[in-house]
């Protein structure tokens, strides 16, 4: 029995094998750029996620100074990062929530009356933002919400 052996190679792709390849990456371009496209919401949600936690951590830290300095009347004050803080019943007012917050570098915000708003520039994003409400009773703590919706 012989055996033939072809001397011929191919030489490159054919047309067929090049369409076949460019269709398939088209296919995962169109799946795939969306995703990566849509990363601003998920980076605003995450930043406004961040406002929250330290928020929460502050109001806490000032609440624990306060306790420690005997300051949890209706009204007080301590001291933070070197600025007064004006307490209610041992929490940070809500007009001084924001100074107790060290720094809110690395994004954009507009702190008004105890809502802290992510902004896109110079724009307000709305319903991207942080709220603080201050306690009005001893023994109750602030109410901070966070509203993520139009981020």
């Amino acid at each position: 029995m012989k055996v033939q052996s072809f001397s011929k190679k191919q030489a490159g792709f054919t047309l067929i094998e090049l369409v076949v390849v460019i269709v398939i990456l088209g296919i995962l371009a169109v799946t795939a750029i969306p995703r990566f496209t849509d990363m601003t919401k998920d980076a605003r949600i995450a930043a406004i996620n961040g406002v929250f936690g330290a928020v929460q951590s502050s109001a806490a830290i000032a609440h624990a100074q306060a306790l420690v300095k005997g300051q949890t009347d209706a009204t007080g004050t301590i001291t933070m990062e070197g600025q007064t803080i004006n307490l209610a019943y041992g929490y940070p007012t809500t007009a001084d929530i924001s100074k107790t917050l060290s720094s809110t570098q690395g994004f954009d915000t507009a702190t008004t009356a105890g809502t802290i708003s992510l902004l896109n520039g110079t724009t307000l994003i709305a319903n991207c933002n942080v709220a603080y409400v201050q306690t009005a009773a001893a023994n109750t703590p602030p109410t901070i919400t966070k509203t993520d919706s139009g981020c």
